[in-house]
């Protein structure tokens, strides 16, 4: 989305960057939902899912919208609510701004492409926007003369498998605006490899874990059922930072499995992070089951840590 913001303003257009600061009630999306939409109504991104979009992009082409950083609310009345198809008792704080600085925004898609957690603040008498590197430490808010929003790495999923059940793993999560990387190091299986937009790790199990380098964005999910390979991998994912990490295999296997790993340097901790059998249990038996089981836990998993840190929600894969 900024990166299409980027080349509109490169190319001459105006533009407004609308970001979900606040939410009451039955409101559509979250706060952290971004919408940039250009002087001539053209818009990418979502704030309500509905009739504000088209409201603003009214605003846009009639050059009604703000000319320097202000907030404001949708929903406030039973009238608004009604006419912008917001659910009953919704209410939306949205924070708006001109964008004018493409270089600004080259420079904060630097730093997420570094896979660096990023604070963005801007004064709203000003219209000054700071870049910091942060840890995580909240939703957008408004502190003062001050809004700040946060921007961060794109999630990703390694996948060590190359089989059926790894392609189509690799093609859901795609789907889910993961960035999917891949390991299998067996010819073979890399040769009837047919899934694109994936990037490949040609690396053993464990030096691809290692090469990746997983930060708290970064799930890994072993399925080749080998477990020569899939515990390669699992002794180096289950010491990082990775905030999932899974293992395809039955009850029985994998205790099995955990008996292995036990035999070396990884402490009962570390251990106890495994998900396996990997994914929730929905009955599933096909690969494409199987996926969407896997992929269901690795969301639930998600969501409960970005909770539990109160931290980022949407703002982490808008950069994209």
């Amino acid at each position: 989305m900024l990166r299409r913001a980027v080349e509109w303003l490169d190319s001459g257009y105006k533009a407004h960057l609308f970001t979900v600061v606040n939410t009451w009630g039955s409101a559509p999306r979250l706060p952290g939902a971004l919408l940039v939409v250009r002087e001539d109504g053209h818009l990418i991104g979502s704030v309500s899912g509905g009739c504000i979009e088209d409201d603003l992009a009214d605003k846009a082409r009639n050059n009604e919208l703000p000319q320097r950083p202000t907030v404001i609310e949708y929903g406030v009345s039973n009238n608004d609510a009604h006419r912008f198809g917001i659910p009953c008792g919704g209410r939306l704080q949205i924070f708006v701004e001109p964008l004018n600085d493409s270089a600004h925004f080259l420079l904060l898609l630097q730093n997420i492409q570094q896979r660096q957690l990023i604070k963005r603040s801007v004064s709203l008498s000003t219209g000054q926007a700071i870049l910091s590197q942060v840890q995580p430490e909240g939703q957008p808010r408004i502190e003062g003369d001050w809004f700040h929003s946060y921007f961060g790495p794109q999630w990703r999923l390694l996948i060590i498998g190359a089989n059926q059940l790894g392609s189509v793993l690799a093609s859901m999560a795609q789907l889910l605006d993961f960035a999917v990387l891949i390991c299998d190091p067996r010819e073979d299986m890399r040769a009837e490899w047919h899934v694109e937009g994936v990037e490949w790790v040609y690396e053993m199990p464990d030096d691809a874990v290692l090469e990746v380098n997983p930060d708290a964005f970064t799930a890994i999910v072993a399925v080749t059922h080998d477990p020569k390979l899939d515990d390669m991998a699992l002794l180096e994912a289950l010491k990082s930072n990775a905030f999932y990490v899974g293992a395809l295999g039955s009850r029985k296997n994998q205790e099995k499995r955990r008996e292995r790993m036990r035999m070396f340097d990884l402490s009962e901790a570390e251990i106890a992070t495994l998900h396996g059998p990997v994914g929730l249990s929905i009955g599933s038996r096909t690969p494409a089951e199987i996926a969407i089981s896997i992929l269901a836990e690795l969301i639930q998993v998600r969501a409960k840590q970005l909770k539990a840190k109160v931290t980022i929600d949407e703002t982490i894969n808008c950069a994209a």
